[in-house]
């Protein structure tokens, strides 16, 4: 068995290479356990907290393994840092060059093929420039990840111009297909010891083995999930089902491009696309106007009509290009994307349909999911999401010949990782759940607000307001005042904007992207920032600017989710009880996430406010409050006040 210890101490290579390294007994114990698990390729669950390491804690025994190793993130920008950043630093350390690989999904390379079309069409160019600043990063990128441009933000109309997706992808049969950054990379992954993915492609690597291109990844021996709470949601939308009106303006679009590039534009064709396009925007003028999510009894008879003409205008759209599909690969693409959208919008609107193959006409069972429909002001998509996917990851999971590692600082409730391995189909994994070494005792302060309403009550969100004013003034600002929901968040934006000191900045989110703010409040150091749920998670403000995080309520999911509440439904069929097998354990993961904000640093000090009163007067109170890390508590606001003074003096922000 390797020692790890040589690595991991106070004269270690770290301790040379990363400003600031400790020794932590935590990162070591890590790193021997998942060590252990590659070595005897078995499953194993890691809650890591705040500190320890996590990354290094996994990356040192998987590259000393000398095995093939896929490593899946839950985003892009953990990918980065990975690649970029954490793989050649523990490189370095182990003294051993490896050959690593960067794997992102389709959509974040650039399409020269489609990139060309856009540029004749110029429609994007109109009043932003940013298929100009694309077009020249074309000349000289060699990966082709968007990521590499600046000044064209992630939301920009040119993305979807000049990238592919599954869809409109044309495969081996691309004009430029040998010069394709994507086959490129993917060639690269299939070589590469390491591979660094996201957890929505090792899915569909793992599962559906793309078509077109084989195995995107290699057949790795050891499978590492980094920030894995995040995969049974990831996996609910992966095997589910999904179609959107926005898919088939797209399509629309291209079949006329694609018709008139090889002179088959022609009348019957054109009324065709007009009727899919027409249908499509008929449909969400009769389903429900407010943006959002859906259950699927909000769609009308005159919606489910609606729907079902769309349907047929696209079936029809289908039918039409079929004789003339071969002129193009583009055109064969069209005739494959109008199936697929016919396919899906048939099987969700229409829901079960009679067995034409029984003698009795027995209409046959539903899918197994639950129909929902996702609204915006000019598009919408059909769901159908899979209400558990246990099943199918296990089956990944056993059939995948290797270790998995499943890693994150939020798996468990309390000390128990059940709720977590029942989600990913893994009940026999081992576990292990390591301590922050950061000394919460003696640097940070749970203050529970007594007095406080029900969270019901139409006063809650105005009382949380003015029960922690006193403190974020105190503290001098630094801090993060993180909402459930984005009404009671547009509400406290409007109560501190009447309230809150003049010297105390205010940032709210929606004002500006959120990483933009968060270099703002860095900035600043005396910012009051509001959030909700993107700032909840994968947010990471070290060092004195951030003294208090404020959290409204506990963060139970909304019961009007669609398919949260058939979640509910189909445990209490079984006989359980669905608020304490799911819904407090979700919540907790939840709240550890948000409270995780705080302490980022050995050095960091400060308030964490929990002011939801059920803490202390509901039975369940107890299991969250166990769940956090050990740290003293109070009902004081005048003890929370002080503390946060303490805080702002101790980190240079006031005197």
């Amino acid at each position: 068995m390797t020692d790890y210890s040589e690595f991991f101490s106070g004269d270690g290579p770290f301790a040379g290479l990363v400003h600031g390294f400790a020794p932590r007994p935590q990162q070591q114990a890590m790193a021997e356990s998942v060590g252990k698990a590659l070595d005897a390729g078995e499953a194993l669950a890691v809650e890591a907290g705040t500190g320890i390491g996590k990354t290094f804690a996994y990356l040192v025994p998987a590259l000393l393994s000398g095995r093939r190793v896929i490593i899946s993130t839950g985003t892009r920008n953990l990918q980065d840092q990975l690649f970029h950043r954490d793989l050649p630093t523990v490189s370095k350390a182990i003294g051993a060059p490896v050959n690593v690989a960067l794997l992102k999904g389709r959509a974040n390379y650039l399409c020269l093929h489609r990139l060309a079309q856009a540029v004749d069409d110029d429609a994007p160019a109109r009043g932003s420039g940013h298929l100009a600043a694309v077009n020249a990063w074309s000349r000289h990128t060699e990966s082709g990840d968007r990521g590499e441009v600046k000044g064209v933000p992630e939301d920009s109309p040119v993305w979807p111009q000049v990238t592919s997706t599954t869809d409109n992808c044309l495969g081996a049969r691309c004009p430029v297909y040998d010069e394709c950054f994507v086959v490129r990379a993917r060639r690269e992954a299939q070589e590469a010891d390491v591979v660094v993915v996201n957890h929505y492609l090792l899915l569909a690597d793992l599962a559906l083995k793309e078509e077109g291109f084989g195995d995107i990844l290699p057949p790795g021996d050891a499978v590492i999930l980094d920030e894995a709470h995040q995969v049974p949601e990831i996996a609910a939308q992966f095997f589910g089902s999904a179609a959107g009106s926005r898919q088939v303006a797209l399509l629309c679009r291209d079949v006329q491009r694609e018709a008139l590039a090889a002179g088959l534009w022609e009348e019957e064709l054109e009324q065709r696309v007009a009727d899919a396009a027409k249908w499509a925007r008929e449909a969400r003028l009769a389903l429900p106007r407010a943006a959002g999510s859906h259950g699927w009894e909000r769609v009308s008879p005159q919606a489910q009509g609606a729907l079902e003409a769309a349907v047929s205008a696209v079936g029809r759209l289908a039918v039409e290009l079929k004789p003339i599909a071969e002129a193009s690969p583009g055109l064969e693409s069209c005739l494959k994307r109008s199936r697929e959208v016919h396919t899906t919008w048939k099987a969700i609107i229409l829901g079960p349909t009679v067995d034409e193959g029984g003698a009795d006409g027995d209409r046959k069972e539903p899918p197994a999911g639950v129909r929902w429909l996702r609204t915006t002001s000019h598009h919408f998509s059909l769901h159908l999401t899979p209400l558990n996917t246990a099943e199918q990851l296990g089956a990944i999971i056993h059939g995948h010949n290797g270790a998995w590692v499943f890693a994150s600082a939020t798996l468990a409730v309390g000390e128990d990782f059940s709720h977590f391995l029942r989600r990913v189909g893994a009940p026999e994994a081992t576990t292990l759940r390591l301590d922050s070494p950061f000394d919460y005792a003696a640097n940070a302060l749970l203050w529970l607000p007594p007095s406080l309403p029900e969270p019901g009550d139409p006063a809650f969100t105005r009382s949380v307001c003015e029960a922690v004013l006193p403190v974020i003034t105190a503290s001098g600002g630094g801090a993060f005042a993180l909402f459930t929901s984005h009404r009671a968040l547009r509400e406290a934006a409007e109560w501190f904007a009447d309230r809150l000191p003049e010297e105390l900045p205010l940032l709210v989110q929606g004002s500006a992207p959120r990483d933009e703010l968060l270099v703002r409040f860095r900035d600043l150091g005396n910012g009051v920032l509001l959030g909700t749920g993107s700032f909840w998670e994968g947010v990471d403000v070290r060092g004195a600017a951030l003294r208090v995080v404020a959290i409204d309520k506990l963060p139970f999911a909304s019961p009007s989710d669609p398919v949260f509440k058939e979640r509910l439904n189909a445990i209490r069929r079984g006989g359980g009880n669905p608020f304490m097998e799911y819904q407090v354990p979700q919540a907790v993961i939840a709240l550890k996430q948000g409270a995780g904000r705080l302490i980022r640093d050995v050095t960091d000090r400060g308030v964490l406010a929990l002011c939801d009163p059920r803490l202390t007067v509901k039975s369940y109170g107890r299991v969250f409050l166990n769940s956090l890390p050990d740290m003293p508590v109070t009902s004081s606001a005048e003890d929370a006040a002080e503390f946060a003074r303490l805080a702002a003096v101790a980190g240079g922000m006031t005197s």
